[in-house]
């Protein structure tokens, strides 16, 4: 059975509806109707197909560890004539 509380309940409640959230959605209602789902950071990874931009890899507090050796891009400059 999903957890659907209110957005009062919510608001009152954030870590518990978190907590609720490893078990599986959290279905926050406004005015008597859903209106917001929290999910677990593994189940919107599984929902959005599991692949992170390298810019959200390298938020992430774990990303300390990975070692990112890009290969370099070689720029070509013009002269521009500005008169």
């Amino acid at each position: 059975m999903p957890t659907t509380p209110s957005s009062r309940e919510f608001n009152h409640d954030t870590s518990g509806a978190k907590k609720a959230a490893l078990s599986g959605p959290v279905f926050i209602t406004g005015r008597g109707r859903p209106a917001h789902v929290l999910l677990s950071i593994d189940d919107y990874q599984r929902l959005a197909g599991g692949s992170a931009s390298i810019i959200d890899v390298l938020a992430m507090p774990e990303a300390e560890g990975i070692e990112l050796d890009p290969p370099r891009t070689d720029i070509k400059t013009r002269q521009v004539d500005l008169s």
